[in-house]
């Protein structure tokens, strides 16, 4: 197997083999990418991100691949490591080194020393901008690298997860990085975390047990915009969706979109899928697992795999089963109930599917290429968590518009002025 960069190598990935197949792949994401694929033909002429080294720390798939594609093609040296041990797609990083030539460093089901030598390897060759998703990256520049962060532009956020820890690091006066929280644009929160999130969980659960989610009860932990999509898709598919919270608008609305809404301890005892989707930790832990059902399926839709604690299950099960179909570990506890766990408690979706289709992450990414753009250009941003320009939104949303044949009105000059005045009234 080739070593990593801190070896003095430029790539470290399961098989070179891969990469035709992987090609296939980022081909035909592309192909339902065209707002990326637009930007990525004017990135070619006007070479915005020239002299720009850009580390991304990522999910390795096909949809990641044409962003890297198009920063590249905007004149950057672009090189990528994964954000999560299980969401690397093998073929996808093959392609990126061999049919594309970006030192990748990835691999699918990586441990946790590799895991983070792979962001070593980034680090290593002195990233001018970077890219991040749930922010080890940046928390490592923070730390083992702190001596660089200096040479860095900026940093694009892509997931909730990283921008709570990164406006954590800013609240306490540890960042020293302007960072872009692109999870937060509309044009990605309110499709990629709702839409992406909502299909790609499910799909990652049938993928892995073939249960029937008509009839189930599902349990949604968390009604941010991510466990919306969940629960607005299992509904779909003809489950009783319950939905726990500790905000209690969030909750309001959940019982306001007709919803059950009760706390975990209730919902344990009758639950027979269980999704975490909250950002925090021991959300599914000992007091429920002794309530739930035998049999009761449970998965991560976080980022990080603490949501469910999974070191608690590993020391008091009497048994574990490992891959009793793919993907899914039985844990036989004490009670004599089974526990059903899925992708190792990491994100579902990536663990045990393919992520997100590529149609919403077209958005996602326009908008983190455009990002990358403004911070690459002009003067240097003041330190903090920023949020992204209303005019790349605007730029992607009607991009995407027209990319789906849809128009829609403009405002007359009389209707601006109406709307910039207070004059006028009853």
């Amino acid at each position: 197997m080739p070593k990593s960069q801190a070896n003095g190598h430029d790539q470290d990935v399961r098989d070179l083999g891969l990469a035709a197949a992987g090609r296939k792949r980022i081909e035909w994401a592309d192909r339902q990418m065209p707002v990326l694929r637009l930007i990525r033909e004017r990135f070619t002429k006007e070479q915005p991100l020239k002299g720009q080294r850009l580390g991304a720390c990522l999910h390795v798939t096909c949809e990641t691949a044409n962003l890297l594609r198009a920063l590249k093609a905007g004149g950057a040296e672009v090189l990528c490591c994964a954000s999560n041990p299980l969401s690397t797609q093998d073929d996808v990083a093959a392609a990126l080194v061999a049919e594309y030539g970006v030192p990748t460093f990835a691999i699918h089901d990586e441990d946790r020393d590799t895991y983070y030598n792979h962001l070593r390897a980034v680090l290593s060759r002195r990233p001018t901008i970077t890219m991040d998703d749930g922010a080890d990256l940046v928390s490592l520049l923070h730390t083992e690298y702190r001596n660089q962060a200096s040479e860095v532009r900026a940093s694009m956020e892509e997931t909730t997860t990283g921008v709570i820890r990164l406006r954590a690091m800013a609240q306490d006066g540890a960042l020293r990085i302007p960072v872009v929280a692109v999870n937060d644009a509309q044009t990605k929160h309110l499709f990629d975390n709702r839409y992406g999130t909502g299909q790609s969980t499910l799909d990652g659960v049938i993928r892995a047990t073939g249960v029937l989610i008509a009839g189930s009860i599902v349990v949604v932990a968390g009604y941010g915009w991510c466990g919306k999509g969940i629960a607005s898709r299992a509904r779909g598919l003809g489950a009783e969706v319950i939905v726990t919270e500790v905000d209690p608008i969030r909750a309001l609305e959940a019982a306001m979109d007709g919803l059950r809404v009760m706390p975990m301890s209730e919902a344990a005892t009758i639950g027979d899928i269980f999704i975490s989707a909250t950002g925090d930790k021991s959300v599914l832990g000992p007091a429920q697992f002794n309530l739930m059902k035998d049999g009761a399926i449970l998965c991560n839709s976080g980022h990080f795999d603490v949501e469910i604690d999974i070191a608690y299950l590993n020391d008091t099960a009497n048994q574990i089963e490992r891959n009793v179909t793919n993907h899914v570990d039985a844990y036989h506890l004490p009670n004599r109930r089974t526990l059903y766990i899925l992708g190792q408690g990491r994100l579902v979706n990536l663990a045990c599917a393919e992520g997100h289709p590529a149609q919403v992450m077209d958005m996602s990414f326009a908008t983190q290429a455009l990002a990358s753009r403004w911070t690459a250009l002009g003067d240097p941003l003041p330190v903090k968590v920023h949020d992204v320009p209303q005019e790349i939104e605007n730029e992607v949303a009607s991009l995407k518009l027209a990319a789906m044949g849809i128009k829609i009105d403009a405002l007359t000059e009389d209707q601006k002025k109406y709307l910039t005045s207070w004059q006028s009234g009853t």
